[in-house]
């Protein structure tokens, strides 16, 4: 049966940010992921966690500079330094609050920017975050995102994902694979999951079209969650949706994993 965690970020938010942790245990979750938890202090952070009992899963890097309309850094050449001090205060909050996987975006390509640059960019700052999370235990994910949710987006597609995987070649390196993207990129979520499963350290999931929770759209979770089970996939199910209304009242789909 798959495992679900509630995104905090995106789920419970009827309530403060470091009430979500105990919201969501109440609901019968215990597995968390939120997105960008730099607004409240790390030790905050961990302590809800800690609080609610549940299992800190995920969360993102900072996204760099907003007034540049930065969405990530990781491919960007000239802003390695920045890559790598804000992969270091998210490794200060991963370690508090006992987060195995970092997702690293890996940003907007420039106006003009040379892709054959970026990518080279990408794969040295995914060595070296490999690297320094390996140190802590912990694993990278790199998630292709739509271009509905992230415009001109770096990595684009489950194909160039595997390539940037196989050129970094290191051991704690992994596909977040979230099905409203891929739904909207690619399709073929079944096929894709089971060929792609190897790769695969975490998977997210909202409906297609509007990211809203399962049942909502045009996915038929019923049998896709199954199929997570079929094929083997042992990991964690990242709840990362915008409910229609209430979060409770949205979660009737969940009661048979939860």
């Amino acid at each position: 049966m798959p495992k679900l965690a509630a995104n905090l970020s995106t789920l419970f938010v009827e309530v403060g940010f470091l009430d979500r942790f105990a919201a969501a245990a109440r609901a019968g979750f215990r597995g968390v992921e939120y997105q960008y938890p730099y607004d409240w202090k790390a030790g905050d952070v961990a302590a809800a966690a800690r609080d609610a009992g549940v299992k800190v899963l995920l969360h993102n890097m900072p996204m760099g500079d907003p007034q540049l309309g930065e969405r990530g850094t990781a491919c960007l050449t000239g802003r390695e330094q920045r890559f790598r001090d804000d992969l270091e205060r998210a490794l200060d909050y991963a370690r508090m609050a006992g987060c195995a996987n970092l997702h690293l975006m890996a940003g907007v390509v420039p106006a003009g920017a040379d892709r054959a640059a970026l990518h080279a960019t990408y794969v040295a700052n995914l060595r070296h975050a490999a690297r320094r999370l390996q140190g802590a235990g912990m694993r990278l994910l790199i998630e292709p995102l739509s271009e509905r949710t992230v415009a001109n987006c770096f990595l684009r597609s489950s194909a160039q994902a595997a390539q940037v995987l196989e050129e970094v070649a290191a051991d704690n390196a992994f596909l977040q694979y979230d099905v409203f993207h891929m739904q909207i990129m690619e399709g073929n979520l079944a096929a894709t999951l089971e060929r792609l499963l190897p790769r695969i350290g975490h998977i997210q999931i909202a409906d297609v079209p509007d990211r809203q929770e399962p049942g909502t759209g045009e996915i038929n979770f019923d049998f896709l969650l199954r199929h997570l089970d079929a094929i083997g996939y042992l990991g964690w199910v990242g709840c990362e949706y915008n409910p229609r209304g209430d979060t409770l009242e949205g979660l009737k789909w969940a009661k048979p994993y939860l």
